[in-house]
């Protein structure tokens, strides 16, 4: 059943948000392993080139685009006149997500960011973890909104 408020301009215009903040949230995970490959490939460093292009970035743009992208999902799920509630089994697994996603952004991404512009060697392979820490975690975002379990 789907009720008047889940169809409004309002619910559209988070749902819009949503998705927007999510691909400035997650495109940097699948950005960066590209640009250092390419880096590589010109036999320029790559954890401190990318490292000084991003250093900052993370704190700045992506990790608030994270948070925002939660903040208008839980919006939506106000606004969604009880079509979903923050009880139902899938909107916990997505909380549960997003504060992992946020604690790898700020707590392992950033800080790792600034050590590969400091010229850490070890950094790379670091961030390299945690982009793919974000990725498995964008994935089962999507498929806990898609497939919505215990609903």
């Amino acid at each position: 059943m789907v009720l008047a408020a889940v169809d409004s301009f309002g619910y559209k215009l988070f749902l819009l948000l949503h998705i927007l903040a999510v691909i400035v949230a997650f495109s940097p995970a699948f950005v960066w392993p590209f640009a250092a490959v390419r880096l590589k490939k010109a036999g320029k460093p790559a954890g401190p080139a990318i490292g000084e292009m991003a250093a900052g970035n993370t704190q700045r743009i992506y990790g608030p685009a994270l948070i925002a992208a939660g903040l208008f999902g839980f919006a939506m799920v106000g606004m969604s006149d009880k079509a979903w509630k923050f009880s139902q089994t899938w909107v916990s697994i997505g909380m549960l997500l997003w504060f992992i996603a946020i604690g790898v952004q700020f707590g392992l991404m950033g800080p790792t960011e600034k050590k590969a512009a400091a010229g850490d060697d070890t950094a790379d392979a670091k961030l390299s973890m945690y982009g793919g820490m974000l990725h498995v975690l964008l994935l089962l975002l999507l498929i806990d909104m898609i497939w919505k379990p215990g609903l």
